[in-house]
């Protein structure tokens, strides 16, 4: 069974400022180190422009964390589940995993992200500012003036990454199970067999009525990941495996797959 997650929006720099860089080829699938430096080029190149703001889509008071991304090829790095500090990892609380569990989940759980494609929850990477819905242009596209870069521009990062990802995710994932607690921004990079999908939703139901809550959502699905890692005896590898654990914390309801259209199970506070 794999997990697959998305990143959280903002990241929490490495304590260790003396830490290595990341080094793309050590990351989980190193035949997107190509691909990956294709963006981590564009993203240093739009960081230090006046654009930069515009072309990142991204508020003023993060602005530092933009401008930072331009030391990205010398920043320090730490395991991916320091750096995505967001309401899904605190719910899934990856420092309190046994080594065990840690072992596991490093093996079970891909991040997707706009930056590197994907990675594992213990792949060194950097603390950088870039969602999948940006577009990165060359230099002399409108977005600045540049040197000749090494690469070829990303363009739009869910088409690229949807492009780059599908081969290597597809020999990765076989025939097991993708339980797929992603947005729809970072579903977009892959969409694994819908009969070997399950997709996660959460609600919250008051008087009768179901509505979705982005915070609770959130914290429904990390929480769920967090349960599926600590599981206690064989692990969960069946769509019921997976609602059976669910069921100790939510009540569940299991829809399935029709169509293009995943199996869902919904989460029900």
């Amino acid at each position: 069974m794999l997990i697959f997650l998305p990143p959280s929006e903002g990241k929490t720099p490495p304590t260790d400022p003396g830490a290595p860089p990341v080094d793309l080829c050590s990351l989980t699938l190193p035949e997107l180190d190509q691909a990956r430096a294709s963006v981590m080029e564009a993203l240093i190149q739009v960081s230090s422009e006046d654009q930069a703001q515009q072309i990142l889509n991204v508020g003023k008071t993060v602005m530092p964390q933009v401008r930072a991304n331009a030391q990205l090829g010398s920043a320090p790095t730490a395991p991916a589940h320091e750096i995505y500090t967001g309401v899904l990892f605190e719910a899934l609380d990856a420092a309190g995993l046994s080594p065990v569990q840690l072992d596991r989940a490093s093996q079970q759980v891909l991040v997707f992200s706009g930056l590197f494609g994907v990675t594992s929850l213990t792949d060194r990477i950097p603390a950088y500012r870039l969602s999948m819905g940006v577009t990165l242009s060359a230099p002399g596209s409108g977005q600045g003036p540049g040197a000749a870069p090494a690469h070829p521009a990303p363009g739009r990062l869910g088409s690229f990454w949807k492009a780059a990802l599908s081969e290597p995710l597809a020999r990765l994932i076989g025939d097991q199970l993708v339980v797929d607690c992603r947005s729809s921004s970072y579903a977009q990079a892959h969409r694994p067999a819908p009969e070997q999908t399950l997709m996660v939703n959460s609600f919250t139901e008051r008087d009768g009525k179901r509505k979705v809550v982005t915070h609770f959502a959130k914290h429904a699905r990390g929480l769920l990941t967090g349960m599926l890692l600590r599981a206690r005896g064989p692990e969960p590898e069946t769509i019921d495996d997976v609602a059976e654990l669910a069921s100790q914390r939510w009540r569940v309801e299991l829809r399935p797959a029709t169509g293009s259209t995943p199996h869902q199970l919904d989460l029900i506070d």
